[in-house]
């Protein structure tokens, strides 16, 4: 069994097009039929607002696949600590021994999540945006963005944060990473109001977004709403564009923002919802026109983790990275 520390996975792991064509795969495998996933197991710690996750998913044909364990403790910030952490345990699919243990603490999580996004905006954004909007200040927020300049040019962000230090700190960072301006916005609604696409990146619990900011050609992905108490878009929000779509929708309706629009009665299971993986295997229609509104439901997947552990694991061992323990 090898064990890899965080360090040696991001010199072999970043948010790039070798990741999102690997995660692009996996849905495509998802879609196929080839994956078993079940449902996410999580504990809620609710008097230090945190939350573990256990995701895993088997791919057929893989000769390994993990489990992962992602804790999220979102009071973190005033403490000056990241919010997410974790590990990713990579298990033999013939035997069930241990391969090995990616001590990657949440960051292969960030560069799954954020390409699925940059998935999401390929197949879902319009062609031309001249304004990306950004909600959240915090690793997504940064790493959303850089998905999202891998498949759409764009000439200025705008990024709405609750507190100025982080926002100025967030515009200082990627202005210089993305060589595009970053302006802070002075609410949500002139962040939707103003931008081709939207990406939220926030753990709320009360919708941040609204029906009437929506306008002709907008996209947004939402990736917060990966617990039934999360909300960052208001139901009313699914009701009113144009093509829904999502990772997955056993996940969605149970966990993301078309969990809140069903019991809302704004949409339902039978409803029109393109998954990601229809979406790359053309299988599902995304956007047709320049005016349409696009949204996507990102919950995260177990897929998504078996796919960037088992690359990073391969490219670890190429790169002679890692301990060997034996018993």
């Amino acid at each position: 069994m090898y064990i890899f520390s965080e360090k040696d996975i991001r010199q072999v792991v970043d948010v790039n097009k070798t990741a999102l064509e690997l995660i692009e795969q996996g849905f495509q495998k998802l879609e196929r039929g080839e994956v078993t996933m079940p449902p996410i197991l999580r504990v809620d710690i609710p008097e230090n607002n945190g939350e573990v996750d256990v995701k895993t998913a088997y791919v057929k044909g893989m000769d390994m696949f993990a489990l992962k364990i992602s804790s999220g403790f979102f009071d973190n910030v005033n403490k000056g600590l990241p919010s997410l952490s974790g590990m990713m345990l990579l298990f033999n699919t013939e035997t069930g021994f241990t391969e090995a243990v990616l001590q990657d603490n949440g960051y292969l999580t960030d560069v799954r999540t954020a390409v699925a996004g940059g998935l999401a905006a390929h197949h879902l954004a319009k062609k031309n945006i001249k304004t990306a909007g950004i909600i959240g200040t915090g690793t997504q927020a940064r790493y959303q963005l850089r998905a999202l300049q891998m498949v759409r040019d764009f000439e200025e962000v705008l990024v709405y944060g609750r507190k100025k230090e982080r926002v100025d700190a967030y515009m200082k960072e990627m202005q210089e990473t993305t060589g595009v301006k970053v302006t802070a916005a002075e609410s949500p609604e002139q962040v939707v109001r103003q931008s081709d696409a939207v990406i939220t990146t926030t753990p709320a619990k009360e919708p941040i977004i609204q029906k009437e900011w929506l306008h002709p050609g907008l996209h947004i992905t939402a990736m917060g709403s990966d617990a039934e108490e999360k909300n960052e878009v208001h139901p009313s929000v699914l009701g009113a564009v144009d093509v829904l779509a999502c990772d997955s929708k056993n996940q969605v309706f149970r966990l993301g923002e078309h969990h809140h629009a069903k019991e809302a009665g704004v949409v339902s299971e039978d409803s029109k919802i393109a998954e990601l993986g229809a979406l790359s295997l053309g299988k599902a229609e995304g956007r047709t026109t320049e005016d349409q509104v696009t949204f996507c439901d990102l919950t995260g997947t177990g897929v998504q983790d078996t796919a960037i552990a088992v690359y990073a694991y391969d490219s670890l061992r190429k790169a002679d990275k890692g301990t060997l323990f034996e018993e």
